[in-house]
């Protein structure tokens, strides 16, 4: 899964970005509110984490922006102003959640999973595909005996992107964007082979069906 990461202070964002990125998503980020339109229309994001305190355009503006364009990707406001006008301002605006800095990784980490999961209409972080568990808090999927899969962590993106949107196909591109940031190039071809790789460990449990011309689709047997 992918992540913009709006935020000019590079203590705070990097912190974010290995946080984020041993959770196992993929972090793009950007110091300024005004390239991000232009940065969604290349890259599809499963969440936005926006910072108020942005030089030139503020985070209000921005959210205002996307809002009134009908972007719905799910927005997620961290800050230290801790006013209620504030939250309220925001909430209003359209973003979906506030946090108040400084907060803990692991939380930042759980909100976004809820975003998301409310984003694709999960209603649980424990998914069942077939005879296949996934655990989206955990990061781990169960065989039809209980037992934890050995996955690689593109093979665990790779399966996480798919069960978000289990029962529609998936194409190659948006597989490539939910695995790779900015500083990864990742070949189609590579993709194939990650699919392949993870088909073969979810044998028995469920399949990813590929769909000619379209991407892969994660089934039942």
């Amino acid at each position: 899964m992918r992540i913009l990461l709006v935020e000019d202070d590079s203590l705070v964002a990097d912190a974010i970005v290995r946080g984020l990125s041993a959770e196992g998503y993929a972090v793009d980020r950007t110091a300024a509110a005004e390239p991000v339109p232009g940065l969604m229309e290349g890259t599809h994001y499963d969440l936005a984490i926006i910072d108020l305190g942005l030089p030139g355009e503020d985070g209000f503006a921005l959210v205002r922006r996307l809002r009134r364009a009908g972007n719905g990707l799910p927005l997620l406001i961290v800050t230290a102003r801790d006013g209620l006008d504030d939250r309220v301002s925001a909430l209003d605006l359209g973003a979906d959640d506030y946090m108040v800095k400084p907060f803990a990784l692991p939380e930042l980490a759980a909100r976004c999973r809820a975003l998301i999961r409310r984003a694709s209409a999960a209603t649980s972080n424990e998914l069942t595909i077939g005879q296949l568990r996934i655990d989206l808090a955990g990061r781990r999927a169960l065989s039809p005996a209980g037992q934890v899969l050995e996955l690689t962590r593109r093979e665990w993106s790779i399966l996480e992107c798919l069960a978000h949107h289990s029962g529609r196909v998936v194409s190659k591109e948006r597989l490539i964007q939910a695995i790779a940031g900015w500083d990864e190039d990742i070949s189609s071809n590579a993709i194939e082979v990650h699919v392949s790789r993870l088909r073969g460990k979810l044998e028995g449990a469920a399949t990813v069906r590929g769909i000619r011309g379209l991407g892969y689709r994660l089934e039942d047997l």
